[in-house]
């Protein structure tokens, strides 16, 4: 498989690209999917015709959304097998807006940094004590847990085994530098909604997963 990395866009210019109706269902059809999906199941999905896809998807990859790789399907290849199939899938880089500019990244940088260093674990404790004063306040909202979980940027799915598979991380930027205190973080934060809530807060459980969230919601008593 051969891939290409998206241009790099401004968050304004993202912004507009999905300003147009089309390519917001173009764009979500493809987050939606943890693997690259071809033009094809893209048009399908969107409702609309393959050239139109291609055409709308390709300004996507330009506006730095979406980037493209090449592959055959499982188990094609050899002689004959044709060219790969061109894909899309979902750029993990953040996108924001901010006139004039702001940097609260650094800010939540130094902050962690600052919390890594303290060698008396006296911040960690804090801030594990803010995550699940944070997850109470969730969990004191009303509505359903998944729709909490989307109002805060957990893209969450529920797989076959009636787990809550959390497809994105809120925290994504820092968890690359930061992975420990951030996952610590979400188990915290979530664990206490669960708790809040009435459920068992024991259902956030950690388990890292490449390209989403460390913490998946196990499955509650039927």
């Amino acid at each position: 498989m051969t891939s290409q990395a998206a241009p790099e866009g401004d968050g304004l210019q993202g912004l507009s690209a999905l300003a147009d109706p089309a390519r917001r269902r173009l764009y979500d059809a493809v987050a939606a999917q943890d693997e690259p999906m071809t033009r094809d199941a893209a048009a399908i999905e969107a409702g609309m015709t393959r050239t139109l896809a291609a055409y709308h998807l390709d300004k996507l990859v330009d506006a730095g959304l979406l980037a493209t790789t090449y592959a055959r399907p499982p188990g094609v290849g050899g002689p004959g097998a044709g060219r790969p199939a061109k894909r899309y899938e979902r750029v993990r880089e953040e996108r924001t807006v901010s006139i004039p500019p702001r940097d609260y990244a650094l800010l939540a940088e130094l902050l962690a940094t600052a919390i890594d260093d303290d060698g008396g674990g006296a911040l960690q404790r804090a801030l594990e004590r803010a995550a699940s004063m944070a997850g109470q306040a969730m969990g004191e909202e009303s509505g359903e847990l998944l729709s909490l979980l989307v109002e805060r940027g957990y893209e969450p799915a529920v797989d076959e085994a009636g787990e809550i598979v959390l497809r994105n991380c809120p925290f994504h930027r820092l968890s690359r530098t930061h992975t420990e205190l951030v996952c610590t973080l979400n188990q915290n934060l979530l664990g206490s909604a669960l708790s809040c809530r009435g459920e068992d807060p024991a259902r956030a459980e950690l388990c890292p997963h490449e390209g989403r969230c460390c913490v998946v919601i196990r499955a509650g008593d039927a």
